[in-house]
């Protein structure tokens, strides 16, 4: 099994495109891919999913302790034949200006994967060395092992720039994407919109790979990419195996919801949870006998609408919450449970009605970044905040977190708290605390013991 992880000098320099027209190309060659993606990010993963078939796992050495991040990195590379990782912003970018927390230079040490340095080459040549050097000599323990450079005008500015690095840093170039118009994925407030929404995305992925497949050398590439002997580390969660028998997990995903950590849902099936997939958009209500719902994250505001329309829906999952059926909402999935989704002129749809405050789009980020979270139960875990929302503070609102964030260092309360239901901004990874999970599951099926169920 061999891996290779793909870095970019800063965002932008077109790591993600690169990274999916590799990643198709070995596809190309019968490779089987499994693809992953370095830091909390839930919109590339998506992509990576599209082009290769196999979910993108998220590595996180932020919210994910060493041993984790091994036994998940190897654990998802059975029957594979080679591990694309895709890098977040820049090689050594990070939670804090160590060198290691969150970075994916982090994941690269840790999982002793060759790096190949994605650098912007335009309107430069000698320069290009100097940049590429400095990354090399920032942190010896990375193996940067090749570059490739993007938005290159022609071949004669290519062979300027790889004779200025291969000669001043011994680290040789793998090839080039020339600049051109319409490479590029589009986006919106919280990054690339998903591949369902990009109009003519096959075609834009069949150019792409056809390019890298042109000007990138991938024998090389597949020859830099070591072995991983695929020893898989001890299942950090073994001692809870079956705990999840019986219950059975609700999990909203359509367009509107559709941020989950693959990890997340394979745990709780590892677990014994049978996990029943249900759509706030499209399904007229809940599938019956369900335990527990989880709502993920994603864009409710830009399906605000059909939200609303889902009349039926609403109505019934607020009575089943009032009734007391177990939920646990992130991001997207706090707003859907608010009265209603006010948008940036100030227009509004209902949503479910459940916590008794309103959800407002705002133009700028609320919050960004890593935090600690610490519940009124005492229990600690690491998350992720991303959102340009806020809801309505009210007295009436029952908070269930301290948030601390992790570089700014101020602090806030979060996560609603009604019922059986808990609601918050923080996305969290659930190897980070498996105490949390067995609690909650315990929690789950203490209630099922009580009666209830839908």
């Amino acid at each position: 099994m061999k891996k290779i992880l793909i870095a970019g000098t800063s965002s932008g320099v077109g790591k993600t495109t690169i990274s999916l027209g590799i990643m198709a190309a070995l596809k190309k060659r019968q490779k089987a891919v499994a693809p992953f993606k370095v830091g909390p990010d839930y919109i590339d993963p998506s992509f990576h999913k599209f082009v290769t078939d196999s979910y993108s796992i998220n590595l996180d050495s932020y919210l994910l302790e060493e041993e984790i991040l091994q036994y998940l990195f190897r654990k998802n590379l059975k029957h594979k034949d080679i591990a694309v990782i895709e890098g977040v912003m820049g090689l050594y970018d990070g939670s804090s200006c160590e060198k290691n927390p969150g970075s994916t230079a982090h994941i690269a040490k840790t999982l002793k994967a060759p790096v190949i340095l994605v650098i912007d080459g335009k309107a430069m040549s000698n320069s290009a060395a100097a940049m590429v050097l400095g990354y090399k000599m920032y942190d010896q323990q990375v193996e940067i092992k090749g570059v490739i450079v993007n938005k290159v005008s022609g071949d004669a500015h290519y062979q300027l720039i790889k004779e200025a690095i291969e000669k001043n840093t011994g680290i040789p170039c793998l090839g080039y994407l020339p600049a051109k118009e319409g490479l590029t994925l589009e986006s919106r407030h919280l990054g690339l919109v998903l591949p369902k929404e990009v109009s003519n995305l096959n075609t834009k992925l069949e150019e792409i790979t056809s390019l890298i497949e042109k000007h990138i050398n991938l024998d090389k590439l597949e020859e830099i990419a070591n072995k991983d002997k695929l020893i898989i580390p001890q299942n950090p969660a073994s001692h809870l195996k079956g705990i999840a028998k019986g219950i059975n997990i609700g999990i909203a995903k359509d367009e509107a919801f559709n941020f989950y950590y693959r990890d997340n849902l394979t745990l709780l099936e590892e677990l014994g949870a049978k996990l029943i997939y249900f759509s706030p958009i499209h399904d007229e209500k809940l599938p019956r006998g369900l335990d527990a719902l989880y709502f993920g994250g994603g864009f409710p505001e830009v399906f605000a609408q059909e939200l609303e329309d889902n009349i039926e829906f609403r109505k019934s999952l607020k009575t089943l919450l009032s009734q007391g059926l177990p939920a646990y909402a992130e991001c997207g999935g706090l707003m859907y449970l608010t009265n209603r989704i006010v948008d940036l002129d100030g227009n509004h749809n209902e949503m479910v009605g459940f916590f008794s405050t309103s959800s407002h789009m705002t133009k700028r980020l609320q919050r960004f970044g890593y935090v600690h979270v610490k519940t009124k139960s005492s229990f600690k875990i690491k998350g992720h905040e991303f959102h340009r929302s806020k809801i309505e503070d009210k007295s009436s609102l029952n908070y269930f977190y301290d948030v601390l964030h992790v570089r700014k260092k101020h602090s806030w309360k979060c996560g609603l708290h009604k019922k059986n239901t808990l609601a918050g901004y923080p996305h969290f990874h659930f190897y980070s605390n498996l105490n949390l999970v067995k609690n909650a599951i315990h929690k789950i099926k203490e209630i099922k013991r009580g009666g209830y169920n839908c």
